[in-house]
């Protein structure tokens, strides 16, 4: 049976309960992160965290301790799951309070939970993915990994649909990202990315990849992407952390160079792997 968090408790899913008022079931009042485990260890556990407290002081919300002691509690869930390669989802709702819109008053503590999920093992390596275009009509502040992802799931939807793996979303024809990924195209050796901003979430796997670029000396170039100038690009892919990075063929039924993933994405594909962690040994 496995082992959830719930605020400061380990327990097994039966005694897992949420209030019907918990804020995050009302309004998506909350916010969230996915880790991902290779090898028993959690990757970029830091950054991950770090950007979970970041996106709670945006919303205005302290969390109940800090992020030492939740890193450490999330390692403990993963050992005692004894998760080796999947991942760790942690949140973190403002609490459960009668149903105003405004923040509860004094008093209301903000409700953590956690679990892990296991990948199956030997997995095939991923294909690479078909892209669906869709108006991004999320809200104006997706650098907030907040709860609040319904425009994401239509947007995932509608490439689901399509028979594509993710959504590349656009404002008024300009590129952002997908609705659960980065985004990234290569043009003459250069790799052309949205800038940080509060159109796109800075994801983790992303940082981990300019890092890459960084000591590869790979040109990029982060400005915005017109939709129309994509389609053009000799090599696409996106990164997430549930995907690493993931070569794209396709992008409204337009094929992306040769349908394969190009010299700069397997150069950064090795780079990435390369900064893995080592398995945790197990006795």
């Amino acid at each position: 049976m496995s082992m959830y968090l719930m605020n400061d408790r380990f327990v097994k899913d039966d005694e897992v309960t949420i209030s019907i008022e918990d804020r995050g079931y009302y309004f998506g009042d909350g916010v969230y992160e996915v880790i991902r485990v290779y090898g028993g260890a959690m990757f970029t556990a830091e950054e991950h965290i770090g950007r979970l407290y970041e996106s709670a002081e945006k919303i205005r919300m302290e969390l109940p301790y800090g992020e030492e002691e939740m890193i450490a509690k999330l390692a403990r869930l993963v050992a005692d799951n004894g998760v080796k390669e999947g991942h760790v989802y942690v949140q973190a709702t403002r609490g459960a309070a009668p149903r105003v819109h405004q923040f509860p008053g004094e008093g209301i503590t903000p409700v953590i939970t956690a679990y892990t999920k296991s990948y199956p093992d030997h997995a095939p390596a991923a294909e690479p993915a078909k892209l669906k275009s869709a108006a991004d009509i999320r809200w104006l502040r997706c650098d907030i990994k907040s709860l609040n992802l319904l425009a994401n799931v239509m947007a995932k939807q509608e490439a689901f649909e399509a028979g594509c793996t993710e959504a590349l979303l656009h404002r008024d024809g300009t590129v952002t990202e997908g609705s659960s990924s980065n985004m990234f195209g290569v043009k003459d050796g250069v790799i052309h990315t949205h800038p940080v901003s509060n159109f796109i979430l800075n994801g983790i796997t992303r940082r981990v990849i300019m890092q890459c670029c960084e000591e590869l000396g790979q040109p990029v170039k982060e400005e915005p992407m017109a939709l129309e100038d994509v389609y053009e690009m000799d090599e696409f892919f996106l990164s997430s952390t549930t995907n690493g990075i993931l070569p794209v063929s396709e992008i409204d039924g337009r094929k992306i160079g040769d349908g394969h993933p190009g010299p700069v994405t397997e150069r950064l594909m090795a780079a990435f792997e390369s900064k893995l962690p080592e398995p945790i040994a197990t006795r």
